[in-house]
This record gives structure tokens, sequence and C-alpha cells, in this order.
């Protein structure tokens, strides 16, 4: 490794350390907080009944069509599957995106702030073709929505 290109990852380096300590010292981040939180158990999980057992502390739900799912009938291509989740049910706390067909189900939740629209939206992979779900934590119980999506592509690992 020469001089220069040593150098050069010195103050890579310093820059990234420098930015990061700026925005923790300005309260822009806090990463054990956010650590802290992080349901790894739940993530990893094999089955929608276990990760909804580990991010939830239980697998029992109930069918509302006051959430409404929408994603596309047919996924061009699995890796980057547009899905949006809406609740009707009020007071709710938290939205959990799984995919049944993925190897590790759980692939996104979302916190509500009080008051808040029950509203998520992003991209998520699909390995194959199977059901979306939603599931809803309001008032101390779990609700649910399921939607299919077909992939022509696979996102992951397809």
């Amino acid at each position: 490794m020469n001089a220069n290109h040593k150098r050069r990852v010195f103050l890579k380096g310093s820059v990234a350390a420098g930015t990061i300590g700026v925005a923790a010292s300005a309260g822009l981040l806090a990463p054990a907080a956010v650590m802290a939180e992080w349901p790894a158990n739940a993530f990893s999980a094999r089955k929608v009944p276990d990760a909804l057992d580990n991010l939830l502390g239980s697998n029992a739900t109930e069918a509302s069509d006051k959430i409404k799912i929408k994603a596309p009938e047919i996924a061009e291509n699995g890796a980057v599957v547009p899905i949006t989740i809406e609740s009707g049910i009020d007071g709710t706390e938290s939205i959990a995106l799984l995919a049944a067909a993925n190897g590790t189900p759980l692939v996104a939740t979302f916190t509500m702030g009080e008051g808040a629209k029950a509203y998520a939206a992003t991209r998520i992979k699909l390995g194959k073709t199977g059901d979306v779900i939603a599931v809803c934590k309001a008032g101390g119980k779990m609700y649910s929505a399921r939607t299919g999506v077909k992939v022509t592509i696979g996102g992951c690992g397809g």
C-alpha cells in the first residue's frame, strides 16, 4: 500500500468519524437507542407465526377489511415491489409487513406516532409468488390483511 493510498483511507475515516460525532452530539443520531429496539429474532424467523411471536408476542390476528394493501398483482421484478399499507383502525400503534413465501418473512416494521395516520410505503424483495401480509397492532389486539403477488423474476436469489 503506497503512502497516498494510506493517507486517503485515513482522511476518509477521519471525515466519517467527525460527521458521525457531530450528528450524535446534535442529537440527530442515537445508535444505542436504535439498536436496543432491533428485534433480531423476529427478522431471522423462518415462518410467519414465529416472526409475529418474536415481534409482537403473539401470532393471533383477526382479519380486517380496514387494512388496505396496495401491491401489484404481478411483479415483473421481485427485487423492487412497491407496497403501501393504510390502516383505518383507530389507534393503530404499529404495522408489520411480511412476505409469506420469503425465506425470512418479516420484511419491515413501522411504529406510528401518537395521532399519526397509519400509513406506510416501501419497496420490498419477494423471492417468489406468495402473499404479502400486513399486521396492525391497535388497542392491544392484532389485525391482519393479505394480498397475493405473482413474481415473474425473483428478487431474493431467484
